[in-house]
């Protein structure tokens, strides 16, 4: 499982809010060209998703305010691909999910690091008593997380997120 993300310019949100089919379009292809690619992401949290989440909210799922909707929060829109629909995150909400991403420096987020906490919540992927590389691996995706809510929020943008 991975997470995925789009930026959203307004005709984009008013395109998938009218037809919520059209998400599967931005986040996969034209499904029934074989010969259409697959749209790369803007943003791609590999398996860091659950980890971040976690960082960010001190829990497995609860979607907090600001940071905390950053990862799970929005509203839902389009098919389950298997995980959970994709997520709609509007452009208020992107732009108080980036702000709080700023307010948090990879030291304090780090700081909330817990194996063993995170281990025994079963946060995926399970790979939280690597220690020190696991917390590395969060933080590369985090500081990757800040830059795409901070660019979104810049560009007046709505956000698409799945969990793939």
């Amino acid at each position: 499982m991975v997470l995925i993300g789009y930026r959203l310019s307004p005709e984009q949100v008013a395109a998938v809010r009218a037809d919520p089919t059209a998400v599967d379009t931005l986040l996969y292809g034209d499904l029934d060209d074989d010969e259409a690619e697959m749209p790369e992401p803007e943003l791609d949290l590999d398996k860091s998703w659950h980890g971040i989440h976690y960082l960010l909210t001190g829990t497995e799922w609860r979607i907090g305010e600001g940071a905390g909707a950053a990862i799970l929060g929005g509203v839902e829109i389009g098919q389950d691909g298997g995980y959970g629909p994709p997520r709609l995150l509007d452009r208020a909400t992107v732009r108080a999910v980036a702000t709080e991403l700023d307010a948090l420096d990879v030291e304090t987020l780090g700081a909330r690091f817990d194996p063993d906490a995170m281990t025994a919540a079963e946060i995926y992927p399970d790979i939280w008593t690597d220690g020190a590389e696991a917390l590395d691996y969060l933080m590369a995706h985090f500081v990757e997380l800040r830059r795409f809510y901070n660019a979104a929020a810049a560009n007046d943008q709505a956000v698409l997120v799945a969990i793939t």
